[in-house]
């Protein structure tokens, strides 16, 4: 397996911020986001091949650590990803998945889906994308059979809904503006009808506090209105966009 790196840090967003959890963050994605935050795994995959005993080996490393979380770029496209999870699972950790949700479980071992929905702020442009990856080579230049690839991929209801239907799960927008609202509500609908609002989680979109000190007071608003969860980037706000945090 392509592994871009293996930490030991503390849960920044979602249901389990603060939890001490391992990170095993897999190299390789079949989305390219304009805003993503971890280039080295999706947009220029790089890493370490592991054997799945060598993966786990390295997660037991840390004594005290019993949640694990399997991430990206987007872990489900990862070759053996289920034997990892099943070999996880055998030694007792809790597992989380976070996920665009673009590929079925097929009965992965997982016990929270942290479902991350992309919405059309996601969507890149033609050309080099500087503001975003200043220091990335110039073969990371997006081109429109790139960008219809990902539109055509992005949102999967069918495929979330497995995912809901089948493990505990949060889904986890990240949110540039309040507009994007719309897009996340026709989302839902058309996934389920009966999904609790404190399972919907309004991210605002960001790699620094300013950022996102800057988009968090009108998604706090709406989630106050929907009754949604205001999620914040805990790991921003301690160390920065930072690699191994």
């Amino acid at each position: 397996m392509l592994i871009s790196e293996i930490f030991y840090s503390i849960q920044g967003e979602g249901e389990l911020t603060g939890v001490p959890s391992v990170f095993i963050r897999t190299s390789g994605c079949n989305l390219r986001c304009r805003w993503c935050d971890t280039e080295y795994a999706s947009w220029d995959p790089a890493g370490e091949n592991f054997e799945i005993e060598e993966i786990v080996a390295r997660v037991k490393q840390f004594k005290s650590a019993r949640h694990c979380v399997i991430t990206g770029g987007e872990p489900m496209v990862a070759k053996g990803i289920h034997q990892l999870t099943a070999a996880l699972k055998g030694h007792g950790y809790h597992i989380t998945i976070e996920t665009a949700g673009t590929v079925l479980p097929e009965g992965i071992a997982c016990d929270l889906a942290s479902l991350s929905p992309k919405l059309a702020n996601s969507t890149p442009s033609t050309g080099k994308h500087d503001e975003w990856l200043p220091d990335a080579p110039d073969k990371l230049v997006v081109s429109a059979g790139q960008i219809e690839k990902h539109e055509k991929l992005r949102l999967q209801p069918e495929i979330i809904r497995a995912w809901v239907e089948a493990y505990p799960f949060q889904l986890k927008f990240v949110v540039a503006e309040v507009g994007d609202l719309e897009q996340i509500e026709e989302l839902l609908g058309s996934v389920a009808s009966d999904i609790d609002p404190l399972k919907i989680l309004l991210m605002p979109e960001g790699i620094t506090p300013d950022a996102i000190r800057g988009r968090d007071e009108s998604l706090i608003d709406l989630c106050k209105d929907r009754g949604y969860r205001y999620c914040n980037r805990l790991h921003i706000e301690l160390f920065g966009n930072t690699r191994g945090t």
